[in-house]
């Protein structure tokens, strides 16, 4: 709700001077009315406006009922919690709906395969005649999931995603994996994929004729006019939870856009479905299935209260069925738990953000002028390896400062999973500006030089839950620790050495760790990321092949130098 509503009276636990019992009173001219009609035996009080109501079970719940729309100043807090916490036993949940989805089979302009679940999803899109709210879990392939829809489903191109700036890159990335090109009469190109138009700057012109239009949420409403022009039958908007607020621009936009008439289809994608304040997830709903939860104040009347600060949330005694009428309309849910038994125990991702390239190709000619100068006077093998060593460490340290702005945006909206979450760095410049900018987060750390009892206690924090966010040196958190709290590990920056991811990935899949771990590699779009993450994340996401025992060390002068080469490339080519 928008506006804040004022108290209609005031409740307090007080000792009746004339029955010489604890009771409740009850101030204000609404409040003694309502109450004075749910309560036959209570009494009025010593002034106007003021009842007196015995403290008993009954009692008790019938001005709950009050609360619950109205809001009253609670004078003994305390007291008012204890009493209901007594009052009310557990209530039984209502278990949520499961849909008699089957594994339905992708159309031929979709790449790939679907694990089953997915294949469900893809069935449920399809029945939802693709307006539909995909809230799995995080880490359970929604992305691909809407893929196979667009690819299987008639007539759903051009296709606008609408997603956080983090995540623009990955959805280009995705596409072009599981996607195969379509031409005007229909054929399917198996070496091509759609046409992709990245928009990334809020000036407007006229946009080319494409497949597939990639905007953040920040730039639409400036290139709504153009967007407007373009055809668009299918809206697919990743992280539809940041359209929570009907006041802002992305939302208002977004709703103009899903109202035009040649949309047919609305898909929102979000592991964080937020329904226990119901001003946040109605507007949600509202584009993808508009009239389902009826206006905004039908809605409220009746799923909602008003609390102290004039939020409208969602009654406790409302929530499963708000939750199962959701279910049974709009939204998909599962957890990795309703899945396990089809996921790996651990799943790689590769996450392309973007980088500083200027900056960043910049910073690689003085490592390869500065490298040439000491090749030219290395007298030893010796110090021509420390050379090669030097600047393999130092383009890692360049690239990962690149990033670094879009590594925080991408670990601030990860952390909207409420999980705890485990980020690696490998320099301490990297580490220390982490930490500055994630201040909010309250994160613990493990970095090298911390006495042993300095690095337990961190850790201890971060398993009993007292921190939601670690940040760790890769090599001096990647042995000897555990962080089996944590589900998702995020790589800010990546180690030449596959052995070493691995050994940081167990620090969370070791005994104890009964989810499936999901680890994200971040990869600088214009960097040499890219070929280490292929070292370290093969197309299926299994490497564990791979590692082996063996520990790849930097005196592989072959290795160095191809690695070199590859910078020297990028250099020449910029």
């Amino acid at each position: 709700m928008e506006t804040s509503l004022e108290n209609i009276g005031t409740l307090e636990y007080v000792l009746d001077k004339y029955s010489k019992i604890w009771s409740w009173k009850i101030t204000g001219d609404r409040a003694v009315n309502m109450i004075t009609r749910l309560v036959t035996e209570a009494w009025y009080g010593e002034n106007v406006n003021e009842v007196i109501v015995p403290d008993t079970i009954e009692n008790i719940k019938q001005i709950k009922l009050i609360l619950d729309r109205y809001p009253l100043d609670i004078l003994s807090k305390s007291v008012w919690q204890r009493k209901i916490v007594k009052t009310y036993a557990t209530k039984p949940i209502l278990p949520p709906i499961k849909h008699k989805l089957k594994r339905a089979k992708t159309g031929p302009q979709f790449r790939g395969k679907l694990l089953n679940f997915q294949k469900e999803g893809l069935d449920f899109l399809l029945k939802s005649s693709g307006n539909a709210l995909l809230a799995d879990e995080m880490g359970l392939g929604k992305t691909v999931q809407t893929l196979s829809y667009v690819a299987t489903e008639k007539q759903t191109f051009p296709l606008l995603v609408i997603a956080p700036l983090v995540t623009l890159h990955n959805w280009e990335r995705e596409i072009e994996k599981f996607l195969k090109k379509k031409s005007r009469n229909g054929r399917i190109t198996d070496s091509f994929s759609p046409s992709v138009t990245l928009i990334r700057t809020g000036k407007s012109k006229e946009l080319p004729k494409t497949d597939i239009y990639v905007i953040n949420y920040e730039l639409l409403f400036k290139r709504f006019d153009d967007l407007s022009k373009v055809g668009i039958k299918t809206l697919v908007c990743d992280e539809v939870h940041n359209l929570r607020s009907k006041t802002t621009q992305k939302y208002k936009s977004v709703k103009k856009l899903a109202a035009l008439t040649s949309v047919l289809y609305r898909i929102g994608l979000s592991g964080t479905p937020i329904y226990n304040r119901g001003s946040e997830i109605w507007p949600i709903v509202d584009i993808l299935k508009p009239g389902l939860l009826g206006s905004f104040k039908e809605f409220c009347g009746y799923f909602c209260y008003v609390n102290d600060k004039g939020k409208a949330i969602v009654l406790e005694n409302k929530r499963a069925s708000l939750r199962n009428e959701l279910q049974k309309h709009v939204m998909l849910r599962r957890k990795k738990s309703d899945v396990l038994k089809e996921l790996k125990d651990k799943v790689r991702y590769k996450e392309v953000i973007a980088s500083d390239t200027d900056y960043y190709l910049e910073e690689l000619d003085k490592i390869w002028k500065k490298l040439e100068e000491e090749q030219k006077t290395a007298e030893t093998e010796f110090s021509k390896s420390a050379s090669y060593h030097r600047a393999i460490q130092s383009e890692r340290q360049v690239a990962g400062i690149a990033k670094l702005p879009h590594v925080i945006n991408f670990v601030k909206n990860i952390m909207e999973i409420e999980e705890s979450v485990v980020v690696f760095c490998h320099h301490k410049v990297i580490h220390k500006l982490l930490h500055e900018s994630l201040q909010e987060f309250s994160p613990v750390s493990i970095i090298g030089g911390q006495t042993d009892t300095v690095r337990q206690d961190q850790i201890d924090k971060f398993q009993k839950g007292e921190s939601k966010l670690m940040i760790a040196g890769i090599r001096a958190g990647n042995v000897g620790i555990n962080l089996t709290k944590a589900k998702y590990v995020i790589f800010a920056e990546l180690d030449w050495s596959p052995a070493i991811h691995r050994q940081a990935e167990d620090r969370l899949h070791r005994i104890g760790q009964k989810n499936t771990v999901f680890a994200y590699y971040l990869i600088g779009r214009g960097t040499l990321d890219d070929h280490v993450a292929n070292i370290l994340v093969d197309k299926s996401y299994e490497i564990d092949a791979i590692l082996d025992e063996s520990v790849d060390n930097y005196e592989n002068k072959d290795k160095a130098e191809l690695i070199l080469a590859q910078i020297q490339d990028k250099i020449r080519s910029k």
